[in-house]
Parts: C-alpha cells; sequence; structure tokens
C-alpha cells in the first residue's frame, strides 16, 4: 500500500527492526513477560468489549474519534499508547496481538497490515466486506504464518441464539447420517434467528457538519466519498452498502458458520445463490425476503427475513427427518439410535493457546473466509437483485461480470490491499 510505504519511511528502520513474527522464533514462543498483549482498533461499542477478551492486556488503543478514545482509555487502568491512525498501532513493538473492531470496510486493509507486521489477528465479524479483500487477508497469513481469528464462536461453544441447542449435539447428528442427504437448513425467526432489519439506511441523507472530534476522511478510509451525516457512522453505519451489508452483514457470519460448519463446508463455497427481494438502492441497504444458497450436493442454506416463510418449518430438513428448535427430531427413537455414534472431532478453541502453539483456532482465516464468501455472495445478489452462479475453485461468478466487478471494489486513494 503506497500510504503505508510513505509512513514506514517517516518511522525509520529502527521501528522496522523490533517487529519480528513469534513463529519465526520457534514453535511454542511466547512473549518474554509470559503475558500477551493486544492493541484494540476501534474502541466505539463493540471495541470497548474486547477490552477483557481472552485476558490479554491492553497496551494500545486507536480511534479515528477522540470521544471514542477518550472514553475506552478511561477503562483501563495502566497507561497505554493511544493512536490516531491504526499503522502505527500495528507497528507498536509492545503489541502482541491486533484487535480490529472498525467497521467492515476497514477489515480487509487492517488484517493484511497486521499480518504484513507479523502480529496475531482477533478480527470482528464480517471478515471482510468483499469476496476479493477476504481472499488478500487468506493470502497475507498464508505468506507470514500469523494466527487469525474471528470474533464469532457459536461453531464450538453456547447456545445458538433462539434455536435452542448448541451446535455440537447438532453436528453429531448430521455427520451420523441419520437425517440423510442433502440437507436444507433455514435460518430465519422461526428458527430462532433475527435479521436485524432496523440496519436499512436512510435514501435522503443531507449532508451534515462534521463532528470537531471525528477523523471523517480516515472513518471512510477506502470507502468512496460521500458527505458526512450521522447515520452513516458510528452506530448505524450497518445500513450502507459502502461499510457493511444491513443486517446480513451484521449476522451473518454468526448465524451461517456454524451451519457451514455442520453440513462440513469448510472447504468449498455454494455454485448459486438465489434472492427474492425488493431493488435495492445504491447506497442504503435496504430489506429483503428471502436467500437461498445451493452446493454442488444439492445441499442448501436458505435465509428468510422478517416474518417471512412458513412458521412451522424445521431448521434442518432431510430426506429421512428433521429437527426442530429446541433439539426436537421427529426420527422414531432417534437418541437411542445416535448414542451408537462417535462424537464431533474436538476443535481448538483456545485463542490464546493458538498464539503460543502456533496452531490454527477453529475459526480461522480459511473457513472464515468461506462463510465470508456466503454472506458477500448474497450481498451481491441483492445489490444485482438476480440469481448468480458461482464458482467455488476459481472463486468468482460464473459469466457475469457486472457481479465479478464487485468481488473486488475499488478503494479510494490513497488505499489498497
Amino acid at each position: 500500500m503506497t500510504s503505508r510505504r510513505q509512513f514506514l519511511k517517516t518511522l525509520g528502520g529502527v521501528t522496522l527492526l523490533t517487529v519480528v513474527p513469534r513463529n519465526v522464533l520457534g514453535k511454542g514462543f511466547v512473549a518474554p513477560s509470559d503475558e500477551l498483549t493486544k492493541g484494540i482498533i476501534g474502541v466505539g461499542g463493540m471495541g470497548r468489549g474486547h477490552i477483557p477478551y481472552d485476558k490479554t492486556r491492553v497496551v494500545a488503543m486507536c480511534d479515528v474519534d477522540k470521544n471514542h478514545l477518550n472514553q475506552a482509555a478511561a477503562l483501563v487502568k495502566d497507561n497505554i499508547s493511544l493512536y490516531h491512525d491504526f499503522r502505527e498501532l500495528i507497528l507498536d513493538k509492545n503489541v502482541d496481538i491486533v484487535h480490529i473492531a472498525t467497521p467492515p470496510h476497514w477489515h480487509g486493509i487492517m488484517s493484511v497490515e497486521a499480518a504484513k507486521a507479523g502480529k496475531d489477528i482477533f478480527c470482528e465479524k464480517p471478515m471482510t466486506r468483499t469476496i476479493g479483500e477476504s481472499k488478500r487477508v487468506v493470502e497475507a497469513i498464508q505468506q507470514y504464518g500469523n494466527i487469525f481469528r474471528l470474533n464469532t464462536w457459536f461453531r464450538f461453544k453456547d447456545p445458538f441464539y433462539g434455536l435452542g441447542t448448541p451446535v455440537k449435539p447438532l453436528k453429531k447428528l448430521v455427520d451420523s447420517g441419520l437425517l440423510g442427504w442433502p440437507l436444507k437448513v433455514t435460518i430465519s425467526k422461526h428458527t430462532g434467528f433475527d435479521w436485524k432489519f432496523y440496519w436499512v439506511g436512510k435514501t435522503h441523507l443531507e449532508p451534515q457538519p462534521v463532528p470537531e472530534e471525528l477523523d471523517y476522511d480516515m472513518w471512510l478510509g477506502p470507502a468512496p466519498y460521500k458527505p458526512y451525516n450521522a447515520h452513516r457512522v458510528h452506530g448505524t453505519f450497518r445500513g450502507y452498502w459502502d461499510y457493511d451489508g444491513g443486517g446480513l452483514g451484521d449476522m451473518g457470519q454468526h448465524y451461517i458458520d456454524p451451519v457451514q460448519y455442520l453440513i462440513g463446508k469448510d472447504n468449498t463455497s455454494p455454485v448459486k445463490v438465489e434472492v427474492d427481494a425488493p431493488q435495492q438502492h445504491p447506497d442504503a441497504v435496504g430489506t429483503w425476503r428471502s436467500i437461498t444458497y445451493t452446493y454442488d450436493d444439492g445441499c442448501q442454506i436458505i435465509l428468510w427475513g422478517g416474518d417471512y416463510g412458513e412458521p412451522n418449518t424445521p431448521y434442518i430438513a432431510g430426506p429421512n427427518g428433521n429437527v426442530y428448535r429446541n433439539f426436537v427430531c421427529d426420527i422414531p427413537d432417534w437418541q437411542k439410535k445416535l448414542a451408537d455414534f462417535p462424537e464431533p472431532a474436538e476443535q481448538n478453541t483456545n485463542f490464546i493457546e493458538s498464539v503460543r502453539n502456533r496452531q490454527k483456532f477453529a475459526l480461522n482465516e480459511l473457513n472464515g473466509h468461506r462463510s465470508a464468501t456466503i454472506v458477500n455472495m448474497g450481498a451481491v445478489a441483492l445489490r444485482l437483485n438476480r440469481t448468480l452462479e458461482y464458482d467455488p475453485v476459481k472463486e468468482m461468478f460464473v459469466n457475469d461480470e457486472e457481479a465479478n466487478r464487485l468481488i473486488d471494489q475499488p478503494m479510494r486513494a490513497p488505499w489498497s490491499i
């Protein structure tokens, strides 16, 4: 990135020499203090929630809103470094792990820059705002050997929202084959999941003065320039395509990633996405009725928005049986039959141990890229309002130049990834 090179020149060679990826020092290397540290980029409401994560020590924070930065710093007892430019935090030699809690249009650039600097990465969902950006993150992690995790966890712990059960027993049932194949998974309010349609944009925003505490140009970063309006930033940015994808962008990886794990699709992507939705505004995210993803073996992931769909629909539907909320299954004696099958393979769910032992976390850049791709396939189909076919090997839409232009979207100068 050109701007980064210019930035590095201003820092001089001494700082660069202090940035050494831990993995090149040998397997199992830990910080000399035996305590891992973190710097958090983006310390609004979401970012402040990262302060206690994993009980790592906060040594640095960054935000382009002075009020956010001061409010977050007041929550930490220690004296820490405060930054306006995320690149300075990334190059801070005291930071082991970079936490990224900005709007999604920054996730890709920041993850790649952190990887280049030898930092491990804890990134908010969605992984990135476009398919192309998450591909760049995967390439950077592969090149520099970092440990990467996404901040969603339902594939390995906790009750899965309103479904009324953790994912692990569902995984055992799916793997047993008792339900048959292919499977259809419906994610809707009827099965326990709310797509948060309050994350919609406004189509006629009047320009407003930029608050003194906010560096709006840096907040926009790679996004196209649009005149400032308070509804574009902070708590309501998700309603605009330039920064996120509404409820689909906000909750998509939370809801879809465990399904990808359940049906064994961590290494591939759907081959088709269909949408039933009003025509979307080019700037403001709207609502939708359904988004249907189909894999090459016939498995489907179906999203129903709002109150759309049949209330009695099962969460998982198979040729031989169905699973409803609260782990209700209509296969006779299914619990007795399931007891004879093995438990799902253990997952590496301790991020700190992943960092210390240099072993991939359960939800990493590879499977995270695939579940982010599902979200972003849906966003592209919504924006174009048509069915799209997708090649999961080439990672491109089939015979659709307009859709493929949305895989790698232009970035505002001087930013690139």
